[in-house]
């Protein structure tokens, strides 16, 4: 997807938690990969420093969150976008815990009205994206928004959006209208259905439906 600057942050997060797992991998399996996992381990660190110093914005309402691009010279884009990576998926991907205070302070201003892809309408509230149309709320932005909370009214709110904007396809969609969900994009979308059963088991799992 376009991206006005070059450096997405969510996807350097990915990068960072992707690289970690190489560096385990050859770390336990081919330890006599001295110099590849030094270059990983070199590699991971370049991109930690860059989300770290370019990636964060003290916000005058929420403090210091996290931008969803920059170009690494002082411009930023502060919005979440429902694809994952996504700043909402961090705990899922396994950057940081739920708990971390820059993601919680992130969390709340991507779920508000200062998030430019948050929408809010009859049948529900949640992320969308600027690539698909406006006040499109994504199925996959909902079931992440549930698979990153340990509040089970919020949980199960997550799941009366879901199930109740499926527009009797018994099937996850891409995005819909906050307003009409009979208006949608992608009839079969199988990652949105897969995360939809992931997060439904993950609330049976936690016995909170």
């Amino acid at each position: 997807d376009a991206c006005v600057f070059g450096y997405l942050v969510p996807s350097n997060m990915f990068a960072v938690v992707a690289i970690g797992y190489i560096i385990e991998i050859f770390s336990t399996y081919y330890a006599y990969e001295e110099s590849f996992i030094s270059e990983c381990e070199t590699l991971r660190e370049e991109i930690q420093n860059g989300i770290d110093t370019y990636g964060v914005y003290d916000h005058p309402k929420y403090g210091k969150i996290y931008a969803c691009e920059t170009d690494g010279m002082g411009n930023r884009r502060l919005f979440d976008d429902a694809n994952v990576p996504s700043l909402l998926s961090m705990p899922y991907l396994g950057y940081c815990d739920k708990n971390d205070e820059m993601y919680l302070r992130t969390r709340r201003f991507i779920l508000s009205g200062d998030n430019p892809y948050y929408y809010e309408g009859k049948f529900g509230r949640g992320v969308g994206s600027p690539h698909t149309p406006d006040r499109y709320i994504w199925h996959i932005a909902l079931s992440m928004q549930g698979l990153t909370s340990d509040n089970p009214d919020e949980i199960r709110e997550m799941i009366e959006i879901l199930s109740s904007t499926d527009a009797d396809t018994g099937f996850m969609h891409e995005g819909f209208n906050a307003d009409n969900p009979n208006e949608f994009s992608r009839e079969w979308f199988a990652w949105s259905n897969s995360l939809f059963a992931e997060f439904i088991e993950y609330a049976v799992d936690n016995k909170i439906i």
